[in-house]
């Protein structure tokens, strides 16, 4: 499914949120790769959803 630039938006932004608030990776990363990023859950978020591991979902409603 192709996603527009606002449901990838907020797919992020809401994954992110889980992130800061303690939510653990879904990604093998190593101590390096946190370090470069600077633990920034949103870049963070934005590499899973690049490996499509995501567990959000979106539902758009139908006419």
């Amino acid at each position: 499914m192709n996603l527009t630039k606002y449901e990838k938006a907020r797919l992020i932004g809401a994954r992110a949120l889980q992130l800061a608030l303690g939510a653990p990776f879904l990604l093998k990363l190593k101590e390096e790769d946190l370090i470069g990023i600077n633990y920034n859950p949103i870049e963070i978020a934005k590499l899973e959803f690049k490996k499509g591991i995501l567990p959000i979902t979106i539902k758009r409603p139908m006419p």
